[in-house]
């Protein structure tokens, strides 16, 4: 897919994984709109990358992205909508009687999964509309085996993974031109991973190698040790479990 010439809107662009990403697409010569709900973050951002379009909207309010629809449709509409939001919780072991884990569950789903369908909702007949469009959706290498510490963040992408393999099946099925990638990160160095001393990769790298899939067509892009705990859980489930999950966290849910 030939991203020159596109304009890309990405959620969650403000910070992190979603600036970096409108960086490197720029560069190659999309025009590119960020949305996130911290006003201060995409001034900042906005300072920083002037010729980004930035508007703010929260995925988690119908509202919210009604007005960014409108908005984006005045300004020309997009070709490509990429799913980058997302939030975590910490951690809770799900065997003790604790109401947080159903408000984490409750508002981690409603960001990460319905915060999707929301938005592809109200943008998907404009996108099959282009002669060459795409939805980009970030799920996770937890996606593929759940994190102890969590567990409602896993299950929300474990949701968000067959959502999206379904949707690329469904628009198949009606001979739709519109392209759906799905991209699982390993941990990826940013504030939400700050408090995290295990093995990351950077942004930056994360991007380059989606950028190398979305040109290729690779529609399923496994990053870093996603590749590897793919591949393991394939064939050694408990070994994989075991790595993502190792004996050392568990004194942080007793």
């Amino acid at each position: 897919m030939d991203l020159n010439g596109k304009t890309i809107l990405i959620t969650g662009g403000a910070s992190g994984i979603g600036l970096e990403a409108a960086r490197q697409f720029l560069a190659i010569g999309a025009k590119v709109i960020i949305t996130g709900r911290n006003q201060n973050k995409l001034d900042a951002a906005k300072q920083s990358v002037p010729s980004l379009i930035a508007i703010r909207s929260d995925v988690d309010n119908q509202d919210d992205a009604t007005a960014l629809f409108n908005e984006v449709n005045e300004l020309g509409g997009i070709d490509i909508l990429y799913h980058n939001a997302g939030v975590g919780t910490p951690g809770l072991n799900l065997g003790t009687a604790n109401v947080q884990i159903l408000e984490n569950a409750i508002y981690e789903t409603n960001v990460n999964y319905f915060g999707v369908l929301r938005l592809n909702n109200l943008f998907l007949n404009m996108l099959k509309s282009k002669a060459e469009s795409a939805i980009i959706i970030t799920t996770s290498l937890l996606s593929l085996v759940p994190g102890i510490e969590e567990p409602t963040y896993s299950a929300s992408k474990v949701a968000l993974g067959f959502y999206t393999k379904l949707l690329r099946k469904d628009l198949e099925i009606l001979d739709s031109t519109v392209k759906v990638f799905e991209l699982l990160p390993p941990l990826v160095a940013t504030d939400m991973t700050a408090k995290r001393n295990d093995k990351k990769i950077s942004a930056q790298e994360l991007v380059k190698a989606l950028v190398s899939g979305i040109k290729k067509n690779q529609f399923i892009i496994r990053v870093g040790d996603a590749k590897l705990i793919y591949l393991i859980n394939r064939f050694f489930p408990k070994l994989a479990f075991n790595l993502v999950n190792p004996k050392k966290i568990y004194n942080s849910l007793r």
